[in-house]
């Protein structure tokens, strides 16, 4: 199918980025060395201009979330809406949680959250709406005794890393990344968190030895250098100039479109489950919005591709 619902780079790795970790296939023989672990934390740490002791390699964005419930809270606030994983996380371990619901167009202005809350849990970009909030509203959610989570995923798609807080050193900050979509790794789980040495410290103690492999240590090496990042911010204004064009289609319809600056677009149709329905008889995905806390069950979200007009067309066929 022509995927506009998963999020990852069409067309798979780039080919410098396979060749760099096939010539690494001769020492799965081995455990990962320490000197892999050191050259892929020291890139993360170089990249961002933090100190080693800041960084903590991850499975994954998610397996950071997933890490969450041993820092103990006692009360979780998520805004919503936002990706799920941290409630299914949090809830699975008993943790109360509180939804802290945005209305549109899904911005901070607002935000109720508890006094009481001691993790706050939230995305910028946000998934799914594609709202990329300020450094200051995020920052305005901080209180003593609490520890604020910023899922930023989707930032190097952003052109510059606008609004990030990734080479911020706060004491009560961790920020979560994901090196899966932009350079299509998601089936090997490349991530890291950046953070107070001792709030990284306890993150990360449930974690078994050699919590990454080898493949994942080059690839986050490889993804952290000066010309890796170089070409992640090519690719992000390309992305910048396709969502205009494509959330200009989107609007050319009829539709209502969040306003964003993501890789994806959220936008509302009249009957959403059809327009799912129609789309795939095309050979076209989209993502369903229904099973986020928060949207109601008109939205869709579609990823910025290139192929957005055969988007665009399909539509048109069930809105006329």
């Amino acid at each position: 199918m022509l995927d506009f619902a998963v999020n990852v780079r069409p067309g798979g790795p780039p080919a410098w980025l396979t060749d760099r970790l096939a010539a690494r296939l001769p020492d799965l023989g081995s455990y990962p060395s320490q000197a892999d672990e050191r050259r892929a934390t020291g890139a993360v740490a170089a990249r961002h201009g933090r100190s080693a002791e800041e960084v903590a390699l991850l499975a994954g964005g998610a397996e950071g979330f997933a890490l969450l419930p041993g820092l103990r809270p006692r009360l979780a606030a998520l805004i919503a809406p936002s990706f799920t994983e941290p409630e299914a996380v949090l809830a699975a371990a008993g943790v109360p949680i509180q939804h802290v619901v945005l209305p549109s167009p899904f911005t901070l202005a607002g935000a109720d959250v508890p006094d009481d809350a001691d993790l706050v849990v939230i995305g910028n970009p946000t998934n799914p709406t594609g709202v990329l909030h300020r450094r200051t509203d995020i920052l305005a959610l901080r209180r003593p005794g609490r520890l604020l989570v910023v899922d930023e995923a989707f930032a190097d798609g952003i052109p510059g890393e606008a609004e990030s807080l990734a080479s911020d050193p706060l004491p009560d900050v961790v920020v979560l990344r994901s090196l899966t979509k932009t350079w299509a790794l998601a089936g090997l789980r490349v991530g890291y968190a950046l953070g107070a040495p001792e709030v990284l410290a306890r993150l990360t103690a449930p974690r078994p030895h050699w919590p990454l492999g080898t493949l994942q240590l080059e690839a986050i090496a490889a993804a952290g250098s000066p010309e890796a990042v170089v070409e992640a911010g090519t690719r992000a204004q390309s992305l910048a100039r396709l969502r205009s064009a494509m959330t200009a289609g989107l609007a050319g319809l009829g539709l209502s479109v969040v306003a964003g600056d993501a890789p994806f677009v959220l936008f509302t149709v009249p009957d959403a489950e059809l327009m799912r329905k129609h789309l795939e008889s095309k050979g076209i995905a989209v993502r369903r919005c229904d099973t986020f806390v928060g949207l109601p069950e008109n939205y869709l979200r579609a990823a910025v591709r290139p192929e957005w007009p055969a988007l665009i067309d399909a539509m048109t066929e069930v809105l006329q």
